[in-house]
């Protein structure tokens, strides 16, 4: 049995609504979890009481350092400390927090992958994150590309898809070229707003420091000074892929993120994606980070519909 004192400003954020984190921590560490006012008395196995008291010194000693715990930070530390004992959440959290903050939202990773995602994108001039829907593939290289950009690392952002859709092409699509293509691009627009205030942004887009466009509109230009991301990269082919990455100029970043179990491509066409994880693998200088349903961070049950599909394909195949 472990008994810990934690500061009682903040305590609400620490337990959750109705101790919904402690409920997480009991969980995910089979103990059990009373509360005495700013004191919990931790009781379970030597291991679960360990680690549980790492949780809680560990958030301590970020409240302490001044650190503001945000949303959803308790139960990521604690996802981070049931993996890894020896993990330092405070090096996790801080890291570059004061960087991440020239965006609208201060964005931390909440998984031990998003945080090799961010560290790639500062390290890697190429960087491609692949996984299942929810995991921040996007979300996070929209906000590194903010960054940047407020922060004059480079002078435009430029967001790319591959036109493939799941069941509708956009020549169906009622209006204009620019009428067609903003409903495909939203989920990028929708990523953009969220990071950067709407005025500010549909400003920059007016003026062609953010472009967002379709990948076809990537060929013949070499981009320079820019940050790049290129969103559903599964439905690219191997045509478009190798010229997507062969764009990249001098001080510039690309990003490329899919979902390579998401492949609306008509059949026999090869996803340029699937192709270019072979092809670059033992490239020197792109870094390549793999998420999983752990790393989901839209709502729970988004991760157990994932691990569903994905013990749904394995028994699939294992049955074919």
């Amino acid at each position: 049995m472990k008994k810990i004192a934690l500061p009682e400003d903040g305590i609400e954020t620490l337990y959750g609504a109705h101790d919904a984190n402690l409920k997480h921590i009991e969980s995910i560490l089979n103990v059990d979890i009373r509360t005495q006012g700013s004191e919990i008395t931790v009781e379970g196995n030597p291991d679960g009481e360990r680690r549980a008291q790492r949780i809680f010194d560990g958030l301590r000693t970020l409240m302490d350092s001044g650190y503001t715990l945000a949303d959803g930070d308790v139960k990521t530390a604690a996802d981070l400390v049931a993996d890894n004992a020896d993990v330092d959440l405070r090096d996790f959290f801080a890291k570059g927090g004061a960087q991440r903050q020239l965006t609208k939202r201060r964005i931390n990773p909440k998984s031990v992958n998003q945080r090799k995602y961010l560290d790639a994108i500062e390290q890697f001039d190429i960087v491609v994150g692949v996984g299942p829907a929810g995991t921040g593939k996007t979300y996070l290289a929209m906000a590194q590309a903010v960054q940047y950009l407020v922060a004059k690392k480079v002078s435009r952002i430029v967001l790319a898809r591959p036109a493939v859709e799941a069941g509708e092409k956009l020549g169906f699509l009622p209006g204009d070229l620019q009428e067609k293509v903003n409903p495909y691009l939203r989920p990028l627009y929708d990523a953009l707003f969220d990071m950067m205030d709407q005025e500010k942004a549909t400003r920059l887009i007016e003026r062609g420091v953010i472009e967002v466009a379709p990948l076809a509109f990537m060929r013949g230009r070499t981009l320079n000074d820019a940050f790049v991301i290129l969103d559903e990269a599964q439905n690219t082919t191997s045509e478009q892929m190798k010229m997507f990455l062969t764009r990249l100029g001098f001080g510039s970043k690309a990003v490329v993120t899919g979902d390579i179990t998401q492949i609306d491509l008509p059949n026999p066409k090869v996803s340029g994606l699937v192709e270019a994880l072979k092809v670059i693998a033992n490239v020197e200088g792109i870094g390549i980070v793999h998420f999983d349903d752990k790393d989901v961070v839209r709502h729970k049950l988004v991760q157990s519909i994932v691990k569903a599909y994905e013990a749904f394909a394995s028994g699939s195949r294992s049955n074919g």
